[in-house]
Parts: structure tokens; sequence; C-alpha cells
């Protein structure tokens, strides 16, 4: 029986998490399946995976062929790495402490590139926000520029009303005497 590792189809439309199952190849997509050994989900930053490693290392060395999907996963995880090794172990190339010490030195060199793309993101995200924060101050500056300016010149205009009021009742009062009954008696 020739089997597949794939991807099971699980969650609503427009959010999809998937199984990551071992099948037989002529079984439908969402249909039976042999085993699961894990879960991917897509929607979280990063991908989350959740994977039976000494499973999958089994099914790959027995011959389950994995579709590109999940050959991406089993990489990024490490089982294929592993087989490889352990290929390398069967035909003599090395003995099993050296292929152990070439995984764990693969190993402690993904989780740290890992760890240097997560600090790269989180600082990022710190500077777009920095970035983000800066532009509101200058936005918020030119508003209350704006603002001021206008109250100044609100506040001109009031002056120059009251100005003009106080001149008219200076220059009322000044003219009262010439009325026109005043000036015929």
């Amino acid at each position: 029986m020739a089997t597949k590792i794939r991807l099971q189809r699980h969650g609503r439309k427009g959010y999809a998490f998937y199984q990551i199952v071992v099948a037989d190849s002529r079984a439908p997509r969402d249909g039976k399946f042999i085993e699961r050994i894990g879960s991917y989900n897509p929607n979280t930053n990063p991908a989350t995976i959740d994977l039976n490693f000494e499973r999958a290392l089994y099914w790959l060395q027995v011959g389950a062929q994995p579709t590109d999907t999940t050959r991406n996963i089993l990489s990024r995880e490490g089982v294929c790495m592993k087989k490889h090794l352990l290929e390398g172990v069967k035909k003599g190339a090395f003995d099993e402490a050296t292929a152990e010490a070439k995984y764990q030195a693969w190993l402690t060199n993904k989780q740290a590139s890992i760890q240097s793309i997560k600090t790269k993101d989180a600082e990022d995200e710190k500077s777009a926000e920095k970035a983000r924060l800066e532009a509101e101050k200058e936005v918020n500056k030119v508003i209350a520029e704006k603002v001021a300016k206008k109250k100044a010149e609100l506040a001109a205009a009031k002056a120059e009303t009251e100005k003009a009021a106080k001149a008219e009742e200076t220059t009322g009062a000044a003219t009262a005497p010439e009325t026109p009954e005043a000036s015929a008696e």
C-alpha cells in the first residue's frame, strides 16, 4: 500500500487549519487516514506546528511520501534532516554519535535563526509604533498651530470690533453737540 503524509483541512471558510496525517495515497484529502501525527495552523504568526517527531520519522523511514507542503513542514521541524543522518549511519558514512551531534548542531542553529527572526520582527514592530507615534505628534502639532492661529485671529477681530465700538462712542460723543436740534437754535 502506498502511503502519503498529507494535510487534512479543518476549520471554517477563510480560517483553515490542518491536521498532518498519514493516509493511503488513494484516499481523498479529508477522508480516512491511518494515523494523525500533528497539526499545522497557518493563521498565527509564525505558523503553529505541533508534530509527533518520532512517528513522523518512523513513517518517512518506512516509505511514506510527504506532499510538498508537508515536506516543507517536516524539513522545518528537522524530521527530514534526522532521516538523512540516519540514512548516513545505515550506509556507514559515520556513527550514531556523530549523527546525533550533527543533528543537535543543526537544531541549535535553526533555533537561533528562528529567535533572531522573532527578535527582528519585534524590533520592527516597535520602530513602526514609534514612527506612527512621531507622525501623530507632528499632525497634532500642526493642528495645534492652526487652532492657535485661528484663536489669535478671533481675538484680533474681537479687539478690532471693540476698538471700533469705542471709537464710535468717542466720535459719537464729540459730534453730539452738532445735532440738528442744537444747530437750529
